[in-house]
C-alpha cells in the first residue's frame, strides 16, 4: 500500500493494515475528533474542536508509532 497517504502516515497505514481501524470525526458521543481502535475497542483518542485536521492526523501517527515500536520491541 503507497501513496501520498503513506508516505505521510506510515504508521497509520500500518495501523490500519495489521491492527485495527481509524474513526475520523465527531460521532456525537466522544469529545474527541480522531480515534485508534483495535478488537478490544477504543485504543486512543485526540483532538477537541479546535485542533485542525493536520494536527490530529500527526498526534495519531505519533501514537500508532509508539505502540508498533512497543510491540516490535516486546
Amino acid at each position: 500500500m503507497g501513496g501520498a497517504f503513506a508516505d505521510a502516515y506510515p504508521n497509520l497505514t500500518r495501523w490500519v493494515t495489521t491492527h485495527g481501524l481509524i474513526e475520523i470525526g465527531f460521532d456525537g458521543i466522544r469529545p474527541s475528533f480522531i480515534r485508534l481502535l483495535d478488537e478490544g475497542g477504543m485504543f486512543w483518542e485526540f483532538g477537541g474542536d479546535s485542533e485542525a485536521v493536520d494536527d490530529v492526523l500527526r498526534a495519531a501517527e505519533a501514537a500508532a508509532e509508539r505502540v508498533i515500536r512497543e510491540e516490535l520491541a516486546g
